[in-house]
């Protein structure tokens, strides 16, 4: 089968991680993969250094016309079996040409932000798609009431997780902790992602400050994007003992096994979190807000602890209950392990994705 992948957005988050994973995964599956995606996008340069054929468009509206004429040439020319469109700019262009050759359109909406309802959606999410995949199920209900689509033609496909690839780096716990100087008695708390306005990184550092009262509470910040203005922040609030940012590193494995408890307090836009996921198989106890796909993964009382949005005092309270009771959360760290071995790993997603594409092409 060959399949086309459409991209409108030019960054690097996990939208584009996803693309890039499920493409690799279902190459190996015999598929062939394409990718038509917006010029000096990140995603292009990923895509071509793993070996796809890949497209520069041009997507905004004001090109249209033109990237309709090359998209349908795209089409032709490698005889595209399906076109998968992943952001609003480049469903409505590819999903137009690909509706007029006939082509069967599967539609994946990454993140749970709300939908708007009326003609946009109906069009977006039924005329040009012949299946909706979310990453979280929380989105599921609302695509399908706002756009008027069946639920069998809207399912969840939360992206899966390498189990393989982490395995070897439980052994590397004690000497990552001993680089950061942390002592045997420490609980380790942190957090891994792009550090974005909705990531709840500054609710982290107030519940931080609260618990700065507790000496062997330390925090371990991984990620980039707007670390400096956090930096400051923290240095505000005086916790340079005790909040430690690593900024972005290429694997950030090792750092996460480092951990004793892992937080992440979006207040939007969460699909389910591949940081979460991978916390989780290092059998670290989560503290995560109910936000779009998080609770699939952090189900309270079992996994971890939910925490309302923007609140540092539940979060505060939250991190001391693990710190408090170390069985306890070894417990929830355990039972979180077990929840991805049995429901989010790369062999699940691709088999649910297979049954997808036998669907949309085969049937």
């Amino acid at each position: 089968m060959k399949i086309l992948h459409t991209e409108a957005s030019s960054g690097w988050g996990g939208q584009e991680m996803r693309i890039l994973k499920e493409a690799i995964l279902m190459r190996e599956e015999g598929h062939e993969i394409y990718f038509a995606i917006e010029e000096k996008g990140t995603l292009i340069q990923k895509a071509e250094a793993e070996g796809f054929p890949v497209y520069s468009c041009r997507f905004q509206k004001r090109y249209w016309l033109k990237t309709a004429w090359h998209l349908s040439k795209i089409l032709k020319e490698n005889q595209i079996d399906l076109v998968n469109t992943h952001s609003s700019l480049d469903a409505w262009i590819a999903g137009i040409v690909a509706k007029y050759k006939n082509i069967p359109i599967l539609r994946t909406r990454h993140i749970s932000a709300p939908i708007r309802e009326g003609l946009n959606s109906r069009i977006l999410y039924g005329f040009l798609a012949d299946m909706v995949i979310t990453t979280c199920q929380k989105i599921v209900p609302e695509i399908v009431r706002k756009s008027r689509i069946s639920y069998k033609n809207c399912l969840s496909i939360p992206t899966g997780l390498a189990c393989r690839d982490l395995a070897p780096f439980f052994s590397s716990r004690d000497a990552e902790r001993k680089k950061w100087s942390f002592r045997p008695k420490d609980f380790v708390i942190g957090t891994a992602c792009f550090m974005r306005s909705w990531k709840g990184i500054e609710d982290l550092l107030h519940a931080a400050k609260l618990v700065s009262s507790v000496p062997h509470i330390q925090f371990l910040l991984i990620g980039k994007d707007e670390q400096n203005r956090y930096i400051r922040l923290r240095d505000a609030l005086g916790l340079q003992k005790t909040v430690h940012f690593v900024g972005h590193v290429d694997n950030p494995f090792p750092l996460i096994n480092a951990l004793d408890a892992f937080v992440l307090t979006s207040t939007k836009n969460e699909g389910v979190s591949q940081a979460t996921l991978q916390a989780a198989f290092f059998e670290k106890p989560l503290i995560t807000t109910p936000v779009g796909g998080l609770p699939e993964v952090c189900i309270d009382g079992k996994t971890g602890i939910q925490v309302p949005v923007g609140s540092p005092e539940k979060l505060a309270e939250a991190m001391q209950k693990l710190a408090n009771n170390t069985s306890w959360a070894e417990g929830l760290g355990k039972q979180a392990k077990s929840l991805v071995q049995d429901q989010f790993t790369d062999e699940k997603m691709v088999a649910k994705l297979k049954k997808v594409y036998a669907k949309l092409v085969l049937s």
